[in-house]
């Protein structure tokens, strides 16, 4: 599905983002793979490589709220496969702290990496698009983002915040055949929600109509038909990924 096309996923080294360079890989595309350090780098980068036979894939870690660092990270994969023609901002960090105790320092923290870094790998990489005629921009946004959590208030305002600019760069750079959507996972299977003991994790699956959390691969299949030419009347759109999760 996607044969010839290369693409940027950053937060890729595990969960989600991870189960996304895969979902990549085995569709045809050549990946960069971008994460915060280069030793989970390259621990990601030697397990797929052990999974897969020969992938075309690539690794980096910049700073990605830095624009410097980000033009020149995917200058760098433009040189090495040609193009960028996909865009996967997954990278983020979430929270659970009360308004009572919230440090203003964790909330920018998580505005920094939820909101300023998809901004400014939005802009980058939409300007390497424009010149080549087009491309597809993704966001990794959360069932939170619409309704909302009773504590770590930062993440969810910084999801609704993903949505918006999700919504206002489908309608700004459509002229320029650049789609961008976003796709909003439920409670899915990640390391955090796998440690949950049982009598957390059962009343979460009550809540949920399908009767299981979400595989990351169920979220990287929806990444998979966005990023895909299967989506190409498809722009502005925030995807939810949930099993009909009721709050």
């Amino acid at each position: 599905m996607l044969k010839g096309k290369v693409a940027v996923v950053t937060g890729g080294t595990r969960g989600i983002g991870y189960a996304i360079v895969k979902k990549f890989l085995e569709n045809g595309a050549c990946v960069a793979l971008l994460g915060s350090r280069k030793e989970t780098v390259d621990q990601a980068l030697q397990k797929i490589k052990e999974e897969q036979k020969n992938p075309k894939v690539m690794g980096m870690w910049p700073e990605i709220s830095d624009p410097k660092e980000v033009k020149e990270a995917f200058q760098k994969v433009k040189e090495e496969w040609g193009s960028l023609d996909i865009l996967v901002n997954n990278a983020g960090i979430s929270a659970r702290d009360s308004l009572y105790d919230y440090e203003p320092e964790a909330f920018q923290k998580i505005m920094n990496l939820n909101v300023n870094a998809v901004f400014v790998c939005s802009q980058a990489g939409a300007k390497i698009m424009k010149e080549q005629g087009g491309g597809v921009i993704l966001n990794t946004s959360s069932m939170v983002s619409l309704y909302g959590q009773p504590s770590g208030s930062g993440y969810p305002t910084s999801k609704f915040a993903v949505n918006g600019l999700t919504k206002s760069l489908a309608r700004e750079l459509g002229k320029d055949n650049i789609r961008v959507n976003a796709v909003a996972p439920g409670v899915t299977r990640t390391d955090m929600v796998a440690v949950l003991p049982e009598e957390l994790i059962k009343p979460i699956i009550n809540a949920i109509p399908l009767g299981r959390v979400g595989e990351p691969e169920d979220v990287a299949n929806a990444f998979l038909f966005l990023a895909s030419d299967m989506a190409s009347y498809i722009t502005g759109e925030i995807l939810s990924v949930d099993g009909a999760a009721m709050t």
